[in-house]
C-alpha cells in the first residue's frame, strides 16, 4: 500500500499579491479610507486570525471583501498586535508583561497588511499601491515579494 504524505506546501499558492502599509490610522478607518480610494468594500470580519506562540495566543483584527464580480478576495489584517503574558504567575498589576506579535515578523515597521486573493497575470498592484499612497496619513505603502517570506504560513486563513 502507497503511503501519501500531504504537506502545507501542497496548499499554499502564490496567487495573491500582498501589500504592506504603514499608517497611523486605526483599522476601522483605514478601511473606510481604502473603500472610498479603491472602490472596495471592506467589512470587519468577526473571525480573529489567530497565531498560536508560546507565550499565549494572538489574534489580529482584520476586514475582508469577497469581489464575487471578479473573484478576488481582498483582505487588510494588521501586522501587530499585543498580548498579555498569560503563563507567567504575576503578584501584582504592575509585573504583567505585554508582549508585541507580528503577523510577519520580517515586517515589523509595517502596520497593516493587504492580501488580494485569486488574482491573474494582468493584475496592476503598482496602481493598487500608488492609490493607497494618495491616502491622507498613510506613510508609505509597498508590495511585499512572497517567494522568499519565511512567515508565508502565518498568511493562510
Amino acid at each position: 500500500m502507497a503511503i501519501h504524505k500531504i504537506q502545507i506546501n501542497d496548499f499554499v499558492s502564490d496567487d495573491y499579491e500582498l501589500i504592506a502599509v504603514h499608517s497611523s490610522l486605526d483599522d476601522y478607518k483605514l478601511a473606510y479610507m481604502l473603500n472610498k480610494e479603491l472602490g472596495v468594500q471592506l467589512s470587519k470580519n468577526l473571525a480573529y486570525v489567530e497565531i498560536a506562540i508560546p507565550e499565549g495566543k494572538s489574534a489580529f483584527s482584520n476586514y475582508i471583501f469577497d469581489d464575487e464580480k471578479n473573484d478576488v478576495v481582498w483582505t487588510l489584517i494588521e501586522n501587530k498586535t499585543t498580548i498579555i503574558n498569560s503563563n507567567k504567575q504575576t503578584t501584582s498589576l504592575f509585573e504583567q508583561v505585554d508582549i508585541t506579535v507580528f503577523l510577519l515578523p520580517e515586517f515589523k515597521k509595517a502596520d497593516y497588511l493587504i492580501k488580494i486573493e485569486n488574482i491573474d497575470y494582468g493584475f496592476d498592484s503598482e496602481s493598487i499601491v500608488d492609490k493607497i499612497q494618495e491616502i491622507k496619513n498613510v506613510t508609505t505603502a509597498y508590495t511585499i515579494d512572497i517567494t522568499n517570506l519565511k512567515s508565508k504560513n502565518n498568511l493562510i486563513f
